[in-house]
């Protein structure tokens, strides 16, 4: 039959045939609506759809059980008529990554970067970028790839459809307070991460990863649908070129602390360590020196030597007047409401370096808009370590792209970085790890209450690191935040490769407090509890997060070598903790330091300190106080 058809078109081969064939059967396929990208072990799938008119939508199931209705996509844009209809699905492009990272520093000395990825390809009238999709078992990531040129984007439509009912803690500012509302009652925009409840035993995490050169993402309720948040630009955003823009995130999971331990998720959507050298780059514990003198100066640096510290720093008004427009931080011209001086900034520099201590520099975004170019070689040549730039600029496009251009900038000069005020991470530090740490923080510059330290261990510190600005021996310690055991834990417990430990502490030697400079108006006296800060480390090989609930209590161990630290914070009420000690090696011996409050220790501090043997098999239970805590220092018995 085959050789008679052939005859009767014999110009036409039977392979042409075929085609022709394929051809018309794929024109008679209807056109596809719909894609999904599924995560590895299979919890998460991400749903792209297109309605009738051509409408781009996503929707998130986890487990089975949905957690992000059907939400819209796009964007308003000058110069493109209908915006977001007319767009079909031309085709996808998907890929499988199995692979694993170490990372110059972090809550892990391993990171698992393991995914489905779908590249969802996008033709129609309307179709002015390509969706990319990935799916980890920590959670679903999508982005928008632009293919156009010119591009003016005014606003962004992307929705997270959520329960009117579900609850979220919100805050409005980086370092504002994080209060426990209805996701129906978000009006103003409201920052990220932002975690939900959707019941008793279904937490998300919405947020944003890989924010480089665009404008920054918060959330807010979209009028008439109650539950819906929808992503608010900081800026229009504008670029002559093609451009992707950061990653908008969702991660589940039963309990808030399975988020936080997951927070790994955001380095991972960013691109990998693009310093080539980066044996310059050192972590370690920080001390402000608060006088702004030489012998202050000198004083922080032989206490950093004796505690186990590797770095102090010179905060605002070394080079004048922060706020002044003209100020010059090419000079060393101490401010005098600040401190009378004298200041030998080299000499300190000198003293520091000699005994292998590092010093980090304060500049105020005034300065350093104007002078960044001639700041990062002139500090270097002084001998400096990093820079802590303050009160930089952020939100808008222009100054997201300043920001990250300066850490880059400093990286060519081996120059670390702690950014503060009110920027939020988003994982560049894996792309520039010279990026130590930031705040973006409620930290303790404005004295939060225990359980307002709680609300930002399960929301904030799923960004990543957060410079807390811990203080010990300054009277709000006890006065406004908790307990001196619970300064202890937080240092576990808030994880910042640069952790400021005595923000407002002065050693012995250090000149009295002067002008506005801040500081304790008493000197650090050497207590017992005080090994533990010098036994702790600032990054870690293993982390988990063992239980805890916002604004109630948190229970995080943290692994260093063969050590283990434990931090305890506790909100208002007194309860009853069991910490389980699974983590631990089996048939391994351990020996447990315990630093606990007890109000009749008798010392200044009121801690006391136990010591515990212990195993894997295990509990170590304490009945904790309200805003009280405990630390714990793990060591292996030999």
């Amino acid at each position: 039959m085959i050789r008679n058809f052939l005859t009767a078109f014999d110009k036409i081969t039977f392979y042409q045939l075929l085609l022709l064939l394929t051809i018309i059967t794929a024109a008679c396929t209807p056109q596809q609506h719909e894609v999904t990208v599924q995560s590895p072990d299979g919890n998460y799938q991400f749903t792209f759809q297109l309605n009738e008119q051509g409408t781009p939508a996503y929707m998130v199931n986890y487990k089975g059980k949905q957690i992000i209705g059907k939400s819209a996509l796009g964007f308003e844009m000058s110069g493109v008529s209908g915006n977001n209809k007319k767009i079909k699905i031309g085709h996808e492009e998907d890929t499988a990554v199995d692979a694993k990272w170490r990372p110059v520093y972090g809550e892990r000395n391993e990171y698992p970067d393991k995914y489905s990825e779908t590249l969802i390809v996008l033709t129609g009238e309307d179709a002015k970028f390509n969706l990319r999709v990935r799916a980890y078992n920590e959670g679903v990531a999508f982005r928008y790839e632009f293919r156009v040129d010119d591009i003016q984007i005014q606003k962004e439509l992307t929705e997270f459809a959520l329960p009117p009912d579900a609850t979220a803690w919100a805050s409005v500012r980086a370092q504002s307070e994080i209060l426990k509302m209805p996701v129906a009652d978000i009006k103003e925009a409201v920052e990220r991460p932002l975690l939900v409840a959707l019941n008793n035993n279904t937490f998300i995490a919405l947020g944003e990863a890989a924010l480089v050169d665009y404008a920054r993402m918060k959330f807010t309720g979209k009028p008439g649908k109650p539950g819906t948040l929808v992503a608010d630009l900081s800026s229009e955003v504008r670029s002559e070129q093609p451009i992707e823009t950061p990653w908008r995130f969702i991660m589940a999971g039963e309990k808030p602390g399975q988020l936080l331990e997951n927070n790994y998720l955001l380095l991972n959507l960013n691109e990998p360590n693009k310093i080539t050298d980066d044996s310059w780059i050192k972590p370690g514990k920080v001390i402000r020196e608060v006088t702004l003198t030489t012998q202050g100066g000198m004083a922080c640096v032989d206490f950093a030597v004796e505690n186990n510290l590797q770095f102090i720093e010179f905060d605002a008004g070394w080079y004048g007047n922060e706020y002044d427009d003209a100020s010059d931080a090419t000079t060393i011209t101490v401010d005098p409401k600040r401190s009378k001086g004298p200041l030998e900034l080299l000499k300190v520099i000198d003293y520091a370096k000699s005994n292998d201590v590092g010093v980090i520099l304060y500049v105020n975004r005034r300065a350093l808009e104007k002078q960044l170019d001639d700041v990062l070689p002139l500090v270097k040549s002084w001998g400096v370590s990093g820079l802590k730039y303050g009160f930089v600029n952020v939100g808008p496009q222009e100054w997201t792209s300043w920001l990250h251009d300066a850490v880059r900038k400093a990286a060519d000069h081996q120059l670390m970085v702690d950014v503060h005020d009110e920027y939020r991470p988003t994982g560049y530090s894996r792309t520039y790890p010279n990026f130590m740490t930031q705040e973006g923080i409620r930290g303790d510059e404005e004295s939060p209450e225990n359980s307002m330290v709680l609300n930002t261990i399960f929301t904030r510190m799923i960004a990543g690191a957060g410079d807390q600005t811990n203080c010990y021996f300054a009277s709000r310690v006890t006065e406004k935040m908790g307990s001196h055991a619970s300064q202890l834990a937080k240092a576990v417990c808030i994880y910042s490769p640069w952790q400021f430990l005595y923000w407002y502490d002065r050693p012995q030697g250090s000149p009295a407090k002067d002008g506005g400079a801040g500081g304790s108006e008493d000197h650090i006296i050497d207590l017992p509890e005080l090994e533990f800060y010098r036994q702790l480390p600032t990054i870690w090989d293993d982390t988990k997060v063992i239980d805890g609930y916002p604004g109630e209590y948190a229970v995080i161990a943290r692994k260093s070598g063969e050590d283990w630290f434990i931090g305890v914070v506790n909100g208002s009420d007194a309860r009853d903790i069991e910490i389980p000690l699974d983590f631990l090696t089996a048939d391994k011996k351990y020996e447990a330091t315990i630093y606990a409050d007890d109000k009749n220790a008798g010392t200044r501090t009121n801690v006391v300190i136990e010591e515990q043997k212990v195993a894997s098999n295990d509990l170590i239970t304490r009945s904790i106080e309200g805003s009280n805590g405990v630390a714990i220092h793990i060591k292996a018995v030999k």
